[in-house]
C-alpha cells in the first residue's frame, strides 16, 4: 500500500460538473451572451485544487468535443491524468464518464495509505443507493480520508454540499470565478488566491 502524507492530496475532476454550470454562472456575472465562449482557466483550478500541496494521484474526466480538443493538452502539462470518452453516436450525452472517475476513486482507497480527496463535481445523484461520487467519497472518509469538495454553490447537490461542509470541506468555486474562468477575447483570469484545506 503506498503511504500519503498531509501535504499530499489525490484530485479526483469531473470536467463536465465544473465547465457546464460555470457557463450558467458566467451567464449571470458577465452577461447571457458569454456562451460557450468561457473557458475553464485550468492551470488556475488545478492551483486551486492542489492548494499547495502535492498531488500524488490526479485525474479528470470528461468528453472530447472535437472543438475543445487543445484546451485538454493544459491539464496533461501540469501532469494531471486524462480519461476522455466520445459522446454516444446515437445520443450525444456522454458515455462511462463518470463511472471511470469512481473506478479511480475506488483504487485510490483500496491502494493507498488514507490521505486527502479532493472531488471537483457537484454530482451527487446515487447515493440513495450507494452509487455515485458521493456514496464514494463516503466509503473514502469512512477508511480515513479527508474530503474536500470543489463545486458551484447553485449546481452542487445539497446533499454533497452540506455533507461536506460537516465532514471536511466544500470549496465554493463561485469564490474564486474570476481566477478559474476566463472568457476568449474579453477576460483573462486573475491570480488564484490561497485558501484553506482540511
Amino acid at each position: 500500500m503506498q503511504s500519503t502524507s498531509a501535504n499530499e492530496v489525490c484530485v479526483f475532476w469531473d470536467n463536465s460538473n465544473i465547465y457546464v454550470p460555470a457557463q450558467d454562472v458566467a451567464r449571470g456575472r458577465d452577461g447571457a451572451t458569454v456562451g460557450r465562449d468561457l473557458r475553464i482557466q485550468f492551470d488556475n483550478l488545478y492551483e486551486l485544487a492542489r492548494a499547495g500541496r502535492k498531488i500524488v494521484a490526479g485525474v479528470c474526466v470528461g468528453s472530447q468535443p472535437p472543438e475543445l480538443k487543445d484546451l485538454w493538452v493544459r491539464l496533461r502539462d501540469v501532469g494531471v491524468e486524462l480519461e476522455l470518452f466520445e459522446r454516444g453516436e446515437e445520443s450525444g450525452k456522454e458515455q462511462a464518464v463518470d463511472q471511470a472517475l469512481q473506478v479511480h476513486m475506488l483504487r485510490a482507497a483500496l491502494d493507498r495509505a488514507p490521505g486527502v480527496a479532493v472531488l471537483l463535481t457537484g454530482d451527487g445523484s446515487g447515493a440513495h443507493l450507494g452509487k455515485g461520487y458521493f456514496a464514494d467519497l463516503k466509503r473514502m472518509h469512512s477508511k480515513g480520508w479527508k474530503v474536500e469538495v470543489l463545486s458551484w454553490k447553485d449546481s452542487c447537490h445539497a446533499g454533497l454540499q452540506e455533507w461536506a461542509k460537516k465532514n471536511g470541506l466544500f470549496v465554493a468555486l463561485d469564490d474564486y470565478y474570476e481566477s478559474i474562468t476566463f472568457i476568449k477575447g474579453v477576460r483573462q483570469s486573475k491570480r488564484v488566491a490561497r485558501r484553506a484545506v482540511v
